[in-house]
């Protein structure tokens, strides 16, 4: 699959294809697919900003992202220009299928595996500030950190973050913002302008590489569907939010470039497939009778559009010949809307996920279902679902790029993923040695 991805880049990115050091504002607008920019106004939404920034900038007709087209795997690749299976988040939420860790997610940057943008910025001299990014509980290189992480959405909640970020900087904040800063559980687009906020606060200090994480898209994606009137006035409540982003960065460093970037395309969704129910029939996975786990041989990693296969033994040839005739036969069954199974060989060809022995993917207007006890098939919990694979065009997600010597009005083409960090360390004149393909500008 990989090897099929276009070519990264954005070859000539710059006038005269010379790098320009600057100071870098990198905002991921989660979810926001890259058709939405480009035919705004054919879609019904005034874009100013973004527009704005593609015409006085360039932009991709779209990213080919990574394997599974999820929001924490893709982050971590837009700050490493590594696949999942190098740089380790394989997933939104961590692998626990008897729920010991009630619903953790990949919160601590302690998990990546390389090198992270705010670590090379850091190393290069330059100083960095964060909020809201996938998987920065205590990531080094941050000087100013507001990480993400949520538990339970009680008062407790903004204990446990003004304990992982930066000492005193909450504090501090919310007195010059004049409001709390708001919980990390809350991804709607009021909790973003609360963040945006203290960004813009932040951005007086002038930090060299700041990363902004929105998520308002996202979720209104998933609760209406993408292309929906939720959907559409969510992308342009953020395109107001993004405006404030970069007028409070080019007010502090008038030579500042902006990316904007998101991490995954859309697609809408009707049905919920329950893959659990093949693996508990086969003995492979033991419940309770409210549906716990109580023991697995080899159970599916959810992910939206698609499932990673893991096995308690995954060098075990008799329990990896069970697993795939399992799989052989839930392919051949319409009821399970396989799309198509891929072996460890494909997962490593295309940069998957480490961790797995099989990967199932669905076709679209269907994804996994949460719930072992239920039907094969019932009416979806969300109206919008991403984690296919990445070759379908329609998980391909957006770039934008303005700033000193960027040739405007330029079309990037299709870009890969992986190419993003590796251009953003030369635009900051740092070093990014473990990306997998070349710098793009």
């Amino acid at each position: 699959m990989r090897a099929r991805l276009l070519a990264p880049a954005f070859a000539l990115l710059l006038a005269g294809g010379a790098a320009h050091a600057s100071p870098v504002l990198l905002i991921s607008l989660d979810g926001l697919r890259p058709g939405d920019v480009a035919q705004a106004k054919t879609r019904g939404m005034d874009l100013p900003v973004l527009t704005g920034l593609a015409a006085d900038g360039a932009s991709a007709q779209g990213v080919v992202g990574v394997l599974p087209t999820l929001t924490y795997p893709s982050h971590t690749t837009l700050l490493t220009g590594v696949s999942p299976a190098r740089h380790g988040i394989s997933n939104n939420l961590t692998f626990d299928p008897e729920q010991k860790n009630q619903g953790g997610w990949y919160w601590y940057a302690q998990d990546v595996r390389v090198p992270t943008l705010w670590a090379a910025a850091k190393a290069a001299g330059l100083s960095t500030a964060n909020v809201h990014w996938p998987v920065s509980v205590a990531a080094p290189g941050i000087d100013a950190n507001l990480p993400q992480i949520w538990r339970t959405g009680t008062a407790d909640d903004p204990r446990l973050l003004t304990a992982l970020a930066t000492p005193g900087l909450i504090a501090r904040l919310e007195a010059a913002v004049g409001a709390p800063y708001p919980q990390g559980i809350d991804e709607s687009v009021e909790g973003d302008a609360g963040r945006v906020a203290f960004a813009e606060v932040m951005l007086r200090d002038r930090p060299q590489f700041m990363t902004v994480y929105l998520a308002g898209i996202d979720h209104a994606e998933h609760h209406d569907g993408p292309g929906s009137s939720g959907a559409k006035a969510a992308i342009v409540a953020t395109d107001a939010l993004v405006g404030r982003l970069v007028r409070a960065a080019r007010a502090a460093m008038p030579d500042v470039t902006v990316v904007v970037v998101s991490d995954q395309g859309f697609l809408p969704v009707d049905t919920d497939v329950n893959l659990f129910r093949p693996f508990v029939d086969a003995g492979l996975v033991t419940l309770d009778a409210k549906g716990q786990v109580t023991a697995w041989q080899a159970i599916p990693w959810l992910a939206g559009g698609t499932a990673a296969i893991r096995l308690a033994r995954p060098d075990d040839a008799a329990l990896v010949a069970t697993v795939r005739g399992v799989l052989a036969r839930m392919a051949a069954d319409p009821a399970y809307r396989i799309a198509r199974i891929l072996d460890r060989a494909e997962l490593t060809a295309a940069g998957g996920a480490g961790e797995a022995s099989f990967f199932v993917a669905l076709k679209p207007g269907t994804e996994t279902g949460r719930d072992p006890l239920a039907p094969i098939t019932r009416p979806s919990a969300y109206k919008g679902m991403h984690g296919y694979l990445p070759s379908d065009p329609a998980m391909r997600s957006t770039l934008i790029v303005a700033g000193p010597g960027v040739a405007k009005g330029r079309d990037l083409g299709v870009v890969d993923m992986r190419g993003i960090a590796p251009a953003i360390a030369r635009r900051l004149g740092a070093a990014l040695p473990d990306a997998e393909v070349k710098p793009a500008f």
